[in-house]
């Protein structure tokens, strides 16, 4: 190839011009025009200016890559490191955290990204305050505009006063900007262009994914006259980068790694023409401009960091830029030992030992003579300690009287061993295994004698104390004894094993004679020549190397390693080892020196490779890469790691910001392996893959500095990231194919590799097959230049392979697939928005002198065309290396391509496709590539199906919605007289919802990893019947909800074009695109349709708000009409779906705050309220609606749950006062006779809502008492007769509202026994007979709330008529508050000191647990210690009534409550210390223990749900008058928001994407529970309702 072609451009090319920020920050093009400079700016202060300029109508929406964060201020497992695309055009990194979560606590977001402008410093930290509002989405958006690495974490409040905490730190590292020149396509017209692949004048910005690699070794290169003819042919065999190992003044053993002079290059790359260094830098980067400007290749050159060369001149001024004894004094004894293999290994002839090893018994002979020898240097006194200077110590000591009195614990009479083991223990004894000197272990004399003396109490004499001491001595020294004959016997093995690696193994390098230049065994150290004679702990410097499975953050030179003394390094002894400290303070010249080498080298580079990474102490690289990248921000970085271990690559990537890891194709054994390591490392996104198009959502981006336009985006989730790969086919220190597997796999791996979409690599001899790894430091010959002729091996196909390589990431054919059979593997690259793609046919040559065709069935393509481009295989005639001693020459080769192939069309039930069939001769190392295209599929198919869905969704209402996106199993059969139930899929089981919501769960994962292999996505190929259900059922229930017209019809448009032309592997994308766009767009319509506070709020209040419109449908068995089906609001789902089950008054009045009136439905809400207020009778109001038929009264606290209510709406819905005088057709006649709902005395008069508050009112001040109609088996089989009598009254010396009996259960706390067995048939779990705490707070509020509507005159009546003390008279409200007032806290509280309990009405006898107050007032005869139970009712009473506690007494109860009773769904119903607490809940256990058969322990321990709210809403109420949150109620805000957590996380990841009923002790699954309950959402609405309405205020 000529160098650059700067006349014309041939058609084809792909180009990219350079862009740059004009004045407003929009994108201007490189054109040649003339432009007005702009002062020089960092390229972060060129993002700031980017982001504050105007704004140009028809811009590029900005992309915003979205964090979200842990509730700790961390990011997640898998979002620890993220790795974000080069910044070609400024994008945004938001960063999201939940409102409220502990993070958020006076959080501040701390980067040392540099947001205020200005350049880079790792030290330097922006910060950034997190928003305070917690019903607002906290987001922090971050300008990106360069490449880094970059950390990041979260600062915050902690739960101690005054402390901050660190959360978990994050790291984001930007992908460099690379730029090379244009090349033409290589392909053109459906065939491989003879003008392809030549270099252009243009320049294009070249992905990582598109860097094509070619390690050259410069000494085999010749003199850089002769560079350009390796450009050439590098060039034309599509590489685009070349690696330079080293290109430095080689030291003594010319090996390219051992370098002598950092600040040089070496000088005979040269020849004559260079005398000086500068010169040669001079030169260097010329050769490398020309390289990049005329021939397209990039520069990457290592980077050697660890060590030095032994022969390093200025280790003679600075040794202590190495390790040594002296200043790493534990190596002393590994010198030693170091020094015996020199003077053995130079003594073995006047030994009569063997000088040449040519057996194992030579071997044998010298281990042994060597190991005499190492006994002889008792290296066993650097271990233990010295017994004749011990005992002089002490005996000195004593006769001093210098003794240190022993201060611990009593030793009197202890044993010599119990002594030793006391002197280990505490660290007395000095120098311990710190191996500095010999005897360098001791214990102080006066130290030594206070111990003998505190001990052995028994002696006096001097002599006799010193004795003693010597005996522990003696104990302490056996288990150092022991480690030196360890420390030593691991020596001699290592040098053995060395010995006979390095003499006598077949695969060892079979060293010569043993003399003292080359000893029998590699010197660990190397002596400084002319200076180690004189001072050898000073100038013996440590050799560098590496240790199998060693920890890469440990430095094995350093205490307490002993590598270096058990000889475990594999040794480099042409290297020393370099010694950096904690820092530049630790070594000045050091640092200085190599921060100049890498400085320098990153401006004439493009990229480093860093050599021996994961043995380069992490703080060095990450001071030295920061360095690199002020002068090249750009840097391009790659490593090889060898940590054994994914997290700890991720720990090297993350901190050193490694752009890219060095992967090896030759460690694949077999093609399955290989065939995996494609997929990890190359495989892109798997072919139909949803991220991309499904997650992605637009917005308008607020300016991130605080100035300039708001902006159009797209955010784009992100997920973590796996380390990027550089993936070789044969890196330049492995063995070649011929030796792993066959010389023939060359070009069939070369092939897979290059369809990999990551950065690719390999060694400049793998394309012209040279039989043998060579040798870095004795290999003298030269590279022979066969640039693309016969000799050039498979050159001639890398041309295409590597040049389409390049296409390909450029062109964006980012997904992939891979498939192996038998000894196939196929890979096909897709480009996901024109469906084109080239397909590989790679037959692995796993094995010699295989040549047959082997087995692949037939590749079909469905409805795609294929087209043969290019097949070739090598044919090798000999495996002899070539033995000129002069030129380096591959195997003879000769690439012989084959025919063209004809790919034959063809037609089955699935429709139309390409078959691809291996031709009969296709030997072991053949490939074909074809063009691939698919056909059929509807042009802007994705734009289509994501098109119109705002329409669509736009005019539904809530309860069209609700059959959009929810319907459970039961709800739908219900509605749809049994025709349509919930979708099942093979593999996976039924959805759990009809509707949207059903899908979106699964679909959820597989959209965010691109899981195609799940059930879901294999059902979804194998057919379309899920298409047809979705809008089917719609279709089918257009009559009872007409608006369900619109999205029927455009979910049938839509997955009726995808039937028509996607094929089925496309099917579950194009699935995905339509639901997750229908999802959005109704999830968009019921949060629209909210109130205020909903509509802008965070995630959580959305996902409760959601619960609202899943718990709100119409089924035709359950109605609030008895004459026709209306709207109604279920219980639960799916135990409470339909039928009289569903709708329950308690639940409905518990749930209608949260889920109607915070929400805003208000019109839902009075529906309800009219319905229920409808069927009052006997002052009740039935607790089973069961469509107004059959409604059931035997709940004494329902009435007051909907008062509450009425209350509420009142004060919540606009007019909401106009809901007193609404008129309601009563259901019963007025004397409360039970009639048929369509007999003539139904509905025969009405009453005002006023009216029917009021009547509630008077009728338990009258007192009730009736027998529930129809009582007996028919109505409730469980029950004992007693129980259907009903009876409540009003104790007017407490304004108290006493009811119930032992039989019967009328709170919520409903469970009646039901097993003969156990004997509790008819007996209920939880009677509460008397005055339940929530009651009389729920009659408080009503009374109150009645008192100021009376006193303003917007209530008809002013109080009740009662007859007290044989006198009937006009109770007023106020009168019956101020009852209740005066009575409660002495009726309910239990004080938390036994001394007041005479204030209180309380039996200190059966009292359980002080501070809290009563569950029930008055419990029946023989029950009254259920009083005391504590429950977790009474926070009800405080939320809707505050006005009635103490505000310490009720603070108090409330915080045991949170310590005991809260869990992480719910509360506990019953103190877990109390003898009833039974916390596992199993309806259908029928044994004998009577308090859990048959789940009669209900309500005793399990924890339910809905009770949260309240006492969420109640502990912010009295923390903020008399606790923390009195001063700052954020403190009080925070610790709630902490018990929301496990809620969150519920709502978001169980499928039906709500809160159970409840759930068995601490948070466990209960299967009895229905899995999402209508007043478990709504009371935490109703609770972070009031947190919005704080903020508001």
């Amino acid at each position: 190839m000529a160098k650059v072609r700067k006349s014309k451009n041939l058609g084809g090319t792909v180009q990219i011009p350079k862009t740059s920020f004009g004045p407003n920050g929009a994108s201007v093009l490189n054109s040649g025009s003339p432009t007005t400079p702009k002062t020089p700016k960092t390229p972060a202060d060129e993002g700031l200016d980017f982001f504050e300029s105007a704004f140009t109508q028809g811009e590029q929406a900005i992309k915003v890559y979205e964090l979200p964060l842990d509730p700790d201020g961390g990011p997640s497992k898998d979002r620890s490191y993220i790795r974000l695309p080069p910044a070609y055009r400024p994008y945004v990194l938001r960063v999201t955290l939940d409102a409220g979560t502990p993070a958020s606590r006076n959080g501040v977001f701390k980067t040392n990204f540099p947001l205020e402008g200005g350049y880079f410093s790792r030290d330097v930290f922006t910060e950034r305050k997190l928003p305070t509002n917690f019903s607002k989405p906290i987001k922090i958006d971050l300008p990106i505009s360069h490449a880094g690495a970059f950390a990041y974490w979260v600062e915050y409040d902690g739960d101690a006063a005054g402390s901050r905490v660190k959360g978990r730190e994050g790291y984001f590292n930007i992908d460099p900007i690379l730029r090379t020149k244009t090349r033409s396509s290589i392909v053109s017209k459906g065939a491989v262009s003879a003008g392809g692949n030549v270099v252009q004048s243009t320049d294009v910005n070249l992905p990582l994914d598109g860097i094509s690699i070619l390690t050259v070794v410069s000494k085999w290169m010749g003199t850089v006259d002769g560079w350009e003819e390796h450009f050439i042919e590098a060039s034309e065999r599509g590489y685009n980068m070349l690696h330079w190992t080293p290109l430095q003044e080689r030291g003594e053993s010319n090996s390219p790694y051992s370098i002598r002079n950092q600040m040089v290059y070496e000088p005979s790359m040269f020849g004559a023409d260079i005398t000086d260094a500068a010169s040669g830098v001079a030169k260097m980067e010329n050769i490398l401009r020309i390289a990049r400007e005329e021939y397209g290749l990039l520069a990457l050159t290592d980077v050697v960091l660890n060590h030095t060369a032994n022969d390093s001149p200025w280790l003679v001024d600075h040794p202590e830029a190495g390790f040594s004894p002296a200043n790493t004094p534990h190596l002393t004894p590994a010198l030693e030992i170091d020094d015996l293999v020199v003077s053995f290994s130079a003594s073995l002839k006047s030994k009569g030992l063997p000088t040449s090893i040519s057996s194992q018994a030579d071997v044998d002979t010298l281990i042994a003579a060597f190991k005499d020898q190492l006994k002889q240097l008792d290296m066993w006194q650097y271990y233990v300690l010295d017994v004749i200077n011990e005992k002089k110590g002490v005996q000195a000591a004593l006769t001093k009287g210098d003794v240190t009195s022993w201060s611990g614990s009593d030793i009197a009479h202890k044993t010599v061993a119990e002594v030793a083991d006391i002197v280990r223990d505490f660290g007395i004894v000095k120098g311990l295994r710190s191996l500095e000197k010999r005897y360098v272990a001791h214990v102080d004399g006066p130290v030594a004698a206070g111990i003998v003396k505190a001990a052995f109490v028994e002696l006096s004499d001097a002599d006799a104390l010193a004795d003693a001491w010597v005996r522990v001595v003696d104990v302490l020294n056996v288990p150092l004894y022991r480690e030196w004959e360890e420390d030593t016997n691991a020596a001699v093995e290592q040098i053995k094993g060395r010995v006979q690696y390095t003499r006598l193994d077949a695969h060892g390098p079979k060293l010569g004679p043993i003399t003292k230049e080359l000893p029998f065994v590699e010197t660990y150290f190397t002596r400084v020549k002319g200076k180690a004679d004189s001072d050898p702990a000073k100038y013996s410097l440590a050799n560098n190397g590496w240790i199998w499975n060693a920890d890469p953050l440990v430095n094995f030179a350093l205490p307490p390693s002993k590598s270096y003394l058990r000889r475990e390094v594999i040794v480099w002894g042409d290297c020393v080892k370099l010694r950096y400290g904690d820092g530049p303070e630790s070594n000045p010249w050091l640092w200085e020196y190599m921060t100049k080498y890498v400085t320098t080298l990153a401006k004439a580079f493009e990229g480093f490779r860093i050599d021996n990474c994961h043995s380069t102490p992490l703080h060095v690289g990450v001071a030295m890469l920061d360095a690199a990248r002020v002068v090249n921000p750009d840097l391009y970085v790659c490593a090889e790691l060898f940590t054994g271990s994914e997290e700890m690559d991720t720990l090297f990537v993350s901190r050193l910001g490694i752009n890219s890891l060095v992967r090896e194709a030759g460690n694949a054994w077999d093609p399955k392996e290989f065939s995996r390591l494609l997929y990890r490392h190359g495989l892109g996104k798997p072919i139909g893959s949803m991220d991309g198009a499904c997650l992605t959502s637009k917005e308008e981006l607020p300016p991130p500095t605080g100035k300039g336009p708001t902006r159009p985006c797209v955010v784009i989730p992100l997920n973590g990231s796996s380390p990027h790969a550089l993936f070789f086919d044969l890196t330049h220190d492995n063995e070649t194919y011929l030796d792993k597997r066959s010389a023939e796999d060359a070009l069939s791996t070369g092939a897979l590799v290059a369809w990999s979409y990551c950065a690719i690599g390999s060694v400049k001899g793998y394309d012209d097959l040279y039989p043998k790894l060579l040798n870095l430091v004795g290999e003298s010959r030269k590279y022979e230049i066969t640039g693309q002729k016969e000799n050039s091996g498979i050159a001639r196909a890398k041309r295409l392979l590597n040049s389409l390589h390049t296409e390909m990431a450029l062109g964006g054919f980012e997904e992939g697939h891979v498939h192996q059979e038998n000894d196939y593997i196929v890979m096909h690259r897709v480009q996901p928005a024109t469906q084109k793609g080239y397909l590989l046919v790679s037959h692995t040559a796993f094995s010699k002198l295989n040549k047959d065709r082997g087995f692949i069935n037939p590749i079909k393509l469905r409805r795609t065309k294929a087209k043969f481009l290019y097949g070739a295989h090598i044919d090798i005639s000999s495996y002899e290396a070539d033995k000129d001693p002069s030129i380096l020459r591959g195997l003879p080769g000769k690439l012989v391509e084959f025919p063209e192939v004809v790919v034959p069309q063809g037609l089955d039930g699935e429709g139309p496709f390409a078959e691809v069939i291996v031709p009969d001769y296709f030997p072991p190392g053949s490939i074909m590539v074809f063009e691939t295209q698919l056909q059929g599929l509807a042009a802007n198919l994705d734009t289509f199906c994501i098109s119109g869905a705002e329409e669509a969704f736009g005019d539904l209402d809530l309860v069209d919605l609700n059959v959009v996106l929810h319907r459970a199993e039961g709800e739908e059969r219900d509605a749809t007289g049994g025709e349509i139930g919930a979708y099942s899929v093979p593999g996976m089981g039924d959805l759990v919802y009809c509707g949207l919501q059903g899908w979106i769960h699964p679909l959820k994962r597989i959209m965010q990893f691109n899981d195609l292999g799940h059930p879901l996505c294999a059902h979804l190929r194998d057919g379309s019947w899920s298409f047809d259900y979705i809008h089917s059922r719609l279709e089918r229930q257009v009559d009872t909800f007409p608006n369900l017209a619109k999205p029927a019809k455009w979910f049938k448009e839509r997955f009726d074009r995808v039937k028509e032309s996607a094929p089925p592997f496309l099917r579950p994308k194009y699935f995905a695109i339509i639901i997750s766009e229908a999802y959005k767009a109704a999830r968009r319509a019921a949060i629209e349709q909210c109130s205020e506070y909903v509509s802008t709020g965070h995630s959580l209040t959305h996902d409760l708000a959601l619960c609202s419109i899943q718990m709100h449908g119409m089924v035709q068995s359950a109605s609030l009409d008895p004459g026709k089906a209306t709207p109604s609001l279920a219980a639960g789902l799916p135990h409470f779906a339909s039928g009289w089950a569903r709708c329950w008054g308690r639940d409905v009045f518990i749930s209608l705050r949260g889920l109607f009136l915070t929400t805003g439905n208000f019109l839902g809400a009075k529906k309800h309220i009219v319905a229920f207020a409808s069927t009052l009778k006997h002052g009740l109001i039935p607790n089973l609606l069961d469509s107004v038929r059959n409604p059931r009264y035997n709940s004494r606290d329902s009435p007051w749950w909907m008062l509450q209510n009425i209350q509420d709406y009142v004060q919540m819905a606009p007019d909401g006062l106009s809901l007193l005088s609404e008129p309601v057709k009563r259901r019963f006649p007025a004397d409360d006779t039970w009639v048929a709902w369509d007999d003539p005395k139904a509905y025969a008069y009405s009453s005002s809502v006023a009216e029917i508050v009021q009547e509630i009112l008077q009728r338990h001040a009258d007192g009730i008492s009736f027998r529930e109609y129809n009582a007996g088996p028919n109505l409730d089989m469980q029950m004992k007769d007693e129980g259907f009598n009903i009876s409540i009254k009003v104790d007017w010396t407490t304004g108290l509202i006493f009811g119930g009996n032992e039989n019967n259960c009328g709170t919520w706390m409903d469970k009646m026994g039901e097993s003969v067995k156990a004997g509790t048939k008819g007996k209920p779990g939880t009677p509460r007979d008397g005055a339940p705490v929530e009651i009389t707070g729920l009659l408080k509020s009503t009374l109150r709330w009645l008192n100021q509507l009376s006193v303003a005159g917007k209530f008809p009546f002013k109080g009740v008529e009662a007859t007290i003390d044989g006198q009937q008279r006009l109770v007023t409200y106020k009168e019956w508050d101020n009852l209740l007032q005066a009575s409660f806290e002495e009726c309910y509280y239990i004080p938390t000191d036994p001394a007041d309990d005479h204030k209180y009405n309380v039996n200190p006898s059966i009292v359980n647990r002080r501070g809290i107050y009563k569950d029930v007032f008055g419990s029946g005869a023989g029950r009254e210690w259920s009083d005391y139970q504590f429950r977790c009712n009474f926070p009800i009473a405080m939320a809707v009534a505050p006005e009635l506690f103490n505000d310490e007494h009720a603070l108090g109860a409330l915080k045991l409550a949170d310590k005991i009773l809260v869990g992480p769904l719910g509360m506990a119903t019953l103190d877990p210390a109390d003898l009833q607490y039974r916390p596992y809940y199993d309806n259908a256990n029928d044994g004998t223990d009577a308090a859990i058969a048959k789940g009669l322990n209900y309500h005793n321990g399990p924890e339910w749900g809905w009770p949260l709210g309240y006492f969420l809403r109640a502990y912010l109420h009295f923390d903020t008058r008399v606790g923390a949150g009195k001063e700052d109620v954020t403190e009080t805000l925070h610790h709630l928001h902490k018990i929301l957590l496990a809620p969150r996380k519920q709502l978001q990841d169980d499928p039906w994407a709500g809160l159970p009923e409840l759930t068995n002790k601490n948070g466990d699954y209960c299967n009895d529970s229905c899995r999402t309950q209508a007043w478990s959402a709504s009371t935490l609405l109703d609770f972070l309702e009031t947190v919005h309405k704080l903020h508001s205020a």
